[in-house]
């Protein structure tokens, strides 16, 4: 029994740390083909929660869901040959067809655009079809040539990609801001951790898009995670694919377009931020499970602690929290406790012969491990403290992101602070030489800029030309 818990430090081998956190509290197993992964019901439930927060979010901005196949011909992927470049070397190709060549090859999906936008010229007529939003929950297949790691780098993931039409720029790029901000808070209240929102630099931004707007986020191993872009594209998909619409005095104009999207990957982010070396710990608002009962119990008293667990259960489901009663003869309650704190359910109750007696129970909160008693009368207050439990969270994960982030205007300490990790405010003056060269001596690259970075008046980091903007450098995933 000695390799069924958490065998490394966090602190001391972060990847192999992560791998069995994914692995032993059962979200995602490897599949038999190299870069892919099986999410198994806790994982999926988790991406099941964050999609169905996703949508009210969506739906009360006018975005509905649509489907769109996996498949798309190479002839059309060569109509924005700029934009499809950038994915090239990662895209899988179907040739054949059984044993017949199928002709034009059709490219497995590593984004929808050009299918997306084929479609759209077609949907779209005059103004009256305007806007059109449309969300899509896919897979998305790109070849993964860097190490693969579950639900940070896979060949193929779940994601969801929205792509919205507008007849002018300013609602296009009202748009852009709007989804960003349901992302931003949606990570921020759902998985409890904090980012850092702002625009890419024009090196780092979506090819194709006019802008990137990003949030970004640090990762306790100092490495920097790309939690979700909305771009600005302007009119450059819909001029090669002749998204057009007649005004309403019948005279035609290009279309203003968007997309935006976050994938598994804040799953990832999920656990590295909050697990912890007993194992994961999970956000109560995402938890499949929230609420875990260990009835403890001899043959004599087995029966009155079963019922009374049965009786806590029922009142807690009641005020639709989701509970399990942890019933397994086979097992001791010391070995539930580990088990439970590794696939981190929030929070514990343990109900023993004592606790019968007292009429109360001892609840331990997953997070930070603590335990105190609880009156049965006092039940129905742990839909409160799950509520407190998630906001100490954010809190406490707000507090380790700043402790990461340093405000530098050394080059040379820059450097060495990159060798260490980190997210480091560092004066830019805008020129991609710069930023190149920078990348190119430590690795790290632009992250973003963030919306609130002004210039102060300040020399480059790197060549002490007055800089234009402060924007974030780290290494990434």
């Amino acid at each position: 029994m000695e390799d069924v818990g958490i065998t490394v430090s966090k602190d001391e081998d972060f990847s192999e740390w992560y791998t069995q956190v994914v692995l032993k509290a059962e979200l995602a197993d490897y599949a038999p083909v190299k870069g892919l992964i099986v999410l198994r019901p806790d994982g999926y439930s988790i991406w099941e929660s964050l999609r169905a927060t996703f949508d009210k979010k969506f739906a009360k901005n006018g975005i509905r869901n649509g489907f769109l196949p996996i498949l798309i011909p190479e002839s059309l992927l060569g109509k924005e040959q700029k934009h499809f470049a950038g994915f090239n070397p990662e895209v899988f190709w179907v040739t054949h067809s059984g044993t017949n060549k199928v002709g034009d090859r059709l490219a497995l999906r590593p984004t929808s655009e050009t299918l997306a936008y084929t479609l759209y010229s077609k949907w779209i007529q005059s103004w009256r079809d305007l806007p059109l939003k449309i969300n899509f929950w896919n897979t998305a297949l790109r070849a993964e040539i860097k190490a693969t790691k579950p639900f940070l780098r896979t060949s193929e993931f779940l994601w969801q990609e929205g792509h919205t039409v507008h007849a002018t720029k300013e609602e296009a790029e009202t748009e852009v801001t709007k989804m960003l901000k349901v992302y931003e808070n949606t990570v921020e209240e759902e998985l409890a951790i904090p980012v850092v929102t702002g625009k890419k630099s024009e090196k780092e931004k979506f090819v194709g898009a006019e802008y990137t707007t990003t949030m970004e986020s640090i990762m306790p191993d100092g490495k920097a995670l790309q939690m979700g872009t909305s771009h600005f594209l302007g009119q450059n998909f819909s001029k090669p694919f002749d998204v057009k619409f007649a005004d309403k005095d019948n005279v035609e104009h290009f279309a203003w377009q968007t997309s935006w999207g976050v994938s598994w990957r804040l799953i990832g982010a999920m656990i590295m931020v909050h697990g912890d070396d007993r194992g994961l710990v999970l956000p109560p608002k995402v938890a499949p499970t929230q609420v875990v009962i260990i009835p403890i119990y001899g043959d004599k008293t087995k029966n009155v602690i079963l019922a009374k667990s049965k009786e806590i259960r029922e009142l807690l489901e009641s005020k639709s929290v989701r509970v399990h009663i942890d019933d397994r003869d086979e097992l001791s309650p010391g070995f539930k406790f580990n088990d439970w704190e590794l696939r981190g359910v929030p929070l514990r109750i343990e109900l023993g012969p004592r606790d019968i007696e007292r009429q109360s129970m001892v609840v331990a909160k997953r997070y930070n491990g603590k335990k105190t008693d609880l009156g049965w009368a006092d039940i129905e207050k742990i839909p409160v403290i799950l509520d407190e439990i998630q906001s100490d969270m954010l809190r406490v994960a707000r507090e380790a992101a700043k402790s990461r982030t340093v405000e530098i205007t050394d080059y040379a300490e820059l450097k060495s602070g990159i060798e260490e990790g980190g997210f480091f405010n560092a004066p830019w003056c805008g020129r991609v030489e710069c930023e190149e060269k920078i990348k190119e001596e430590t690795g790290a690259d632009i992250r973003v800029i963030p919306f609130e970075s002004k210039e102060t008046g300040s020399r480059c980091v790197y060549c002490q030309e007055p800089s234009t903007c402060i924007p974030i450098f780290a290494r990434g995933y």
